[in-house]
Protein backbone atom coordinates (compact mmCIF):
# COMPACT_ATOMS: atom_id res chain seq x y z
CA UNK A 1 0.00 0.00 0.00
CA UNK A 2 1.06 3.58 -0.98
CA UNK A 3 2.12 6.00 2.26
CA UNK A 4 1.18 9.63 1.87
CA UNK A 5 4.35 10.79 0.12
CA UNK A 6 4.31 8.12 -2.80
CA UNK A 7 0.31 8.83 -3.41
CA UNK A 8 1.46 13.16 -3.66
CA UNK A 9 4.37 12.00 -6.06
CA UNK A 10 2.29 9.63 -8.32
CA UNK A 11 -0.50 12.44 -7.79
CA UNK A 12 2.32 15.17 -8.81
CA UNK A 13 3.55 12.66 -11.65
CA UNK A 14 0.08 12.41 -12.86
CA UNK A 15 -0.32 15.97 -13.42
CA UNK A 16 2.56 16.27 -15.19
CA UNK A 17 2.17 13.51 -17.38
CA UNK A 18 -1.71 14.87 -17.81
CA UNK A 19 -0.31 18.59 -18.86
CA UNK A 20 2.23 16.76 -21.09
CA UNK A 21 -0.66 14.87 -23.12
CA UNK A 22 -2.30 18.52 -23.17
CA UNK A 23 0.23 20.24 -24.72
CA UNK A 24 1.32 17.14 -26.76
CA UNK A 25 -2.20 17.80 -28.14
CA UNK A 26 -2.23 21.49 -28.28
CA UNK A 27 0.62 21.23 -30.43
CA UNK A 28 -0.43 18.75 -32.36
CA UNK A 29 -3.40 20.62 -33.31
CA UNK A 30 -1.75 24.05 -34.03
CA UNK A 31 0.49 22.59 -36.69
CA UNK A 32 -2.76 21.35 -38.55
CA UNK A 33 -4.93 23.40 -41.03
CA UNK A 34 -7.88 21.75 -42.01
CA UNK A 35 -9.57 22.42 -45.25
CA UNK A 36 -13.18 21.80 -46.96
CA UNK A 37 -12.82 20.00 -50.01
CA UNK A 38 -14.83 20.21 -52.86
CA UNK A 39 -15.25 18.89 -56.31
CA UNK A 40 -15.10 20.53 -59.65
CA UNK A 41 -14.86 18.09 -63.32
CA UNK A 42 -14.45 15.12 -61.14
CA UNK A 43 -11.47 16.62 -59.17
CA UNK A 44 -10.74 17.44 -55.61
CA UNK A 45 -9.71 20.97 -54.38
CA UNK A 46 -9.13 22.23 -50.90
CA UNK A 47 -9.41 25.48 -49.42
CA UNK A 48 -9.12 26.84 -45.66
CA UNK A 49 -12.46 25.96 -43.53
CA UNK A 50 -11.26 29.46 -41.78
CA UNK A 51 -11.71 30.94 -44.77
CA UNK A 52 -15.04 29.53 -45.53
CA UNK A 53 -18.45 31.87 -43.90
CA UNK A 54 -21.17 29.79 -44.72
CA UNK A 55 -22.31 26.90 -47.72
CA UNK A 56 -25.62 28.49 -49.98
CA UNK A 57 -27.23 26.29 -52.25
CA UNK A 58 -27.41 26.94 -55.95
CA UNK A 59 -30.01 29.33 -56.76
CA UNK A 60 -30.86 33.48 -56.31
CA UNK A 61 -28.03 34.40 -58.24
CA UNK A 62 -28.16 38.08 -60.04
CA UNK A 63 -26.81 38.13 -63.48
CA UNK A 64 -24.57 41.15 -63.55
CA UNK A 65 -24.76 42.80 -67.33
CA UNK A 66 -21.32 43.03 -69.08
CA UNK A 67 -19.43 40.64 -66.29
CA UNK A 68 -16.88 38.40 -67.34
CA UNK A 69 -17.48 34.94 -68.03
CA UNK A 70 -16.10 33.69 -64.84
CA UNK A 71 -18.66 36.21 -63.05
CA UNK A 72 -21.86 33.95 -62.40
CA UNK A 73 -23.61 37.34 -60.57
CA UNK A 74 -24.00 38.33 -57.29
CA UNK A 75 -26.08 37.07 -53.91
CA UNK A 76 -27.90 39.14 -51.36
CA UNK A 77 -26.26 37.93 -48.05
CA UNK A 78 -27.82 39.68 -45.12
CA UNK A 79 -27.50 42.91 -46.52
CA UNK A 80 -23.81 42.25 -48.40
CA UNK A 81 -23.73 42.11 -52.17
CA UNK A 82 -21.42 39.41 -52.65
CA UNK A 83 -19.89 38.46 -56.48
CA UNK A 84 -20.29 34.96 -57.69
CA UNK A 85 -17.62 33.66 -59.18
CA UNK A 86 -17.72 30.56 -61.23
CA UNK A 87 -14.28 28.91 -60.73
CA UNK A 88 -14.95 25.84 -63.45
CA UNK A 89 -15.24 28.82 -66.12
CA UNK A 90 -12.26 30.49 -64.14
CA UNK A 91 -10.25 27.52 -64.51
CA UNK A 92 -11.50 26.69 -68.33
CA UNK A 93 -13.06 23.05 -66.77
CA UNK A 94 -15.30 22.06 -69.88
CA UNK A 95 -18.73 22.08 -69.61
CA UNK A 96 -20.49 24.60 -66.67
CA UNK A 97 -23.96 22.60 -65.92
CA UNK A 98 -26.02 23.66 -62.82
CA UNK A 99 -27.89 20.22 -60.68
CA UNK A 100 -28.73 19.53 -57.23
CA UNK A 101 -25.40 19.09 -55.99
CA UNK A 102 -24.20 22.67 -57.09
CA UNK A 103 -22.92 24.55 -54.46
CA UNK A 104 -22.02 28.58 -53.51
CA UNK A 105 -19.63 28.61 -50.85
CA UNK A 106 -19.28 31.77 -49.38
CA UNK A 107 -15.45 32.63 -48.76
CA UNK A 108 -13.98 35.53 -46.57
CA UNK A 109 -10.91 37.09 -46.18
CA UNK A 110 -9.44 39.78 -44.23
CA UNK A 111 -6.38 40.91 -43.92
CA UNK A 112 -4.01 43.87 -44.63
CA UNK A 113 -4.11 42.52 -48.45
CA UNK A 114 -7.32 41.91 -49.18
CA UNK A 115 -10.76 42.35 -47.18
CA UNK A 116 -13.51 40.21 -49.31
CA UNK A 117 -16.26 38.42 -48.96
CA UNK A 118 -17.11 36.23 -52.39
CA UNK A 119 -18.83 33.34 -53.22
CA UNK A 120 -17.41 30.31 -55.47
CA UNK A 121 -19.43 28.21 -57.45
CA UNK A 122 -18.35 24.28 -57.23
CA UNK A 123 -19.57 21.46 -58.68
CA UNK A 124 -20.37 19.74 -54.57
CA UNK A 125 -19.37 20.02 -51.67
CA UNK A 126 -17.30 16.83 -50.51
CA UNK A 127 -15.30 16.51 -46.86
CA UNK A 128 -13.22 18.60 -44.18
CA UNK A 129 -9.88 17.54 -43.54
CA UNK A 130 -6.64 18.14 -41.30
CA UNK A 131 -3.65 18.62 -42.59
CA UNK A 132 0.31 19.16 -41.35
CA UNK A 133 2.14 21.75 -43.30
CA UNK A 134 4.76 18.55 -43.91
CA UNK A 135 1.86 17.03 -45.78
CA UNK A 136 1.76 19.83 -48.45
CA UNK A 137 3.17 19.91 -51.49
CA UNK A 138 4.00 22.69 -53.83
CA UNK A 139 2.14 22.33 -57.01
CA UNK A 140 4.25 21.42 -60.24
CA UNK A 141 6.07 24.30 -62.27
CA UNK A 142 4.47 23.62 -65.83
CA UNK A 143 3.21 26.83 -66.73
CA UNK A 144 1.78 29.88 -65.08
CA UNK A 145 -1.55 28.98 -66.27
CA UNK A 146 -4.81 31.27 -64.88
CA UNK A 147 -5.38 29.26 -62.84
CA UNK A 148 -1.97 27.62 -61.22
CA UNK A 149 -1.28 31.25 -59.50
CA UNK A 150 -4.16 30.37 -57.35
CA UNK A 151 -2.99 26.98 -56.29
CA UNK A 152 -1.52 26.57 -52.54
CA UNK A 153 -0.28 23.16 -52.93
CA UNK A 154 -1.09 19.31 -53.63
CA UNK A 155 -1.60 16.87 -51.37
CA UNK A 156 -3.02 13.50 -50.75
CA UNK A 157 -6.04 12.26 -48.93
CA UNK A 158 -7.89 9.04 -49.26
CA UNK A 159 -5.78 8.27 -51.90
CA UNK A 160 -7.21 11.27 -54.11
CA UNK A 161 -4.91 14.04 -55.05
CA UNK A 162 -6.48 17.44 -53.72
CA UNK A 163 -5.22 20.42 -55.02
CA UNK A 164 -5.17 23.45 -52.35
CA UNK A 165 -6.17 27.02 -53.34
CA UNK A 166 -4.63 30.04 -51.96
CA UNK A 167 -8.29 31.92 -51.10
CA UNK A 168 -6.60 34.90 -50.62
CA UNK A 169 -5.66 35.30 -54.09
CA UNK A 170 -8.53 34.02 -55.01
CA UNK A 171 -10.62 36.59 -53.51
CA UNK A 172 -8.02 39.49 -54.95
CA UNK A 173 -8.66 38.35 -58.75
CA UNK A 174 -8.89 41.92 -59.56
CA UNK A 175 -5.18 42.04 -58.98
CA UNK A 176 -3.78 39.99 -61.46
Amino acid sequence: MMDAVQQDKAQELMQQTAALVEQASQDEFQDLQQFLTFVMEGEEYGIDILNVQEIRGWGNVTPIPNAPDHVSGVINLRGAIVPVIDLRVMFSLGDVRFDENTVVIVLKVENERVNRIMGIVVDAVSDVFSLAEDDKRPPPNVNQSVSQKYINGLTEVKGKMVILLDCEKLLDIENH
